[in-house]
Order: structure tokens, then sequence, then C-alpha cells
């Protein structure tokens, strides 16, 4: 067995491409109408479906916004440098709404950022890599 997708409801699938594609570099793999079901679905990911877990994305013609309740968390990203990663994503126009740093009772570097319908989307630091910035960041904040 493997995780194949996660399935995310949003407001405006448009808005949605574009956060998942442009700003956080997944592609758009496939997307079809059902017009029968009056709902659009897309696949998003960093690759194939045949060896990746992927997003799908579903829109529910007519319905532009949900109650994201209280049980769903976040998806999470590993990312060679947090700092960069979160610089490109706000002068992108996306909303980080937890700096890097290390986690709560923890060392893992860690940023949370909210897609257009308010999901959150972890950012984890993979490594130690990254660039010497993020090297004198996570220090200063440990």
């Amino acid at each position: 067995m493997r995780l194949l997708h996660t399935m995310l409801r949003v407001g405006n699938l448009e808005e949605s491409l574009k956060f998942y594609c442009d700003v956080l570099g997944m592609k758009k793999l496939r997307q079809k109408d059902y017009p029968g079901g009056e709902f659009t679905l897309a696949f998003v990911g960093y690759g194939d479906e045949s060896d990746h877990s992927v997003l799908e994305l579903t829109y529910n013609w007519g319905t532009d916004s949900y109650d994201l309740g209280d049980a769903y968390g976040h998806i999470a990203l590993g990312v060679d440098d947090i700092y960069e990663t979160c610089d490109r994503i706000r002068a992108q126009g996306g909303k980080v709404v937890r700096e890097p740093g290390p986690m709560k009772h923890g060392t893992t570097v860690i940023a949370f950022i909210e897609d257009p319908n308010g999901y959150k989307v972890e950012l984890i630091q993979q490594g130690t890599q990254g660039s010497a910035q993020s090297q004198t960041k996570a220090a200063a904040t440990a």
C-alpha cells in the first residue's frame, strides 16, 4: 500500500492552482470537470502520480468557502532553505503565519504558511544544508 493523494475542497480553483503551482512549485498533473455532479477535480504535485503522493483540489461549483473545522491539521513540505523559501513565498504574495524557527520543545526548524482557502502548510527544513542565513537564523532562535 501507499498514500495516493490528499483531497482539499477549495472555493476558487484558479486561485488555488496559482498558489500550489506558482508559489509552491507544484505541477498541475490533470484536471477534469464533472458536469453531472457539478464539480471539478485538479491534481497537483511534485512528481508523477505513479510514484508520488499528490493533492486533489476539489471545486464544488457554486461553493466559494468552507468551514475548515478543527480536526484537520496541515500538509507538510520538506524544503532545503526554509528562510529563503519563506522570503520567496512572501514576495509572491503568500502568507507566512509562523515565521521559521525551531519547533516548540524541539530543534527541527519549521514554518507555517496559509493557502488561499485558509489551509495550513508546514515547511520543514531538511538536513543541514540550507544557506548560511538559514543556519545563522536557526542558531539565533534556538
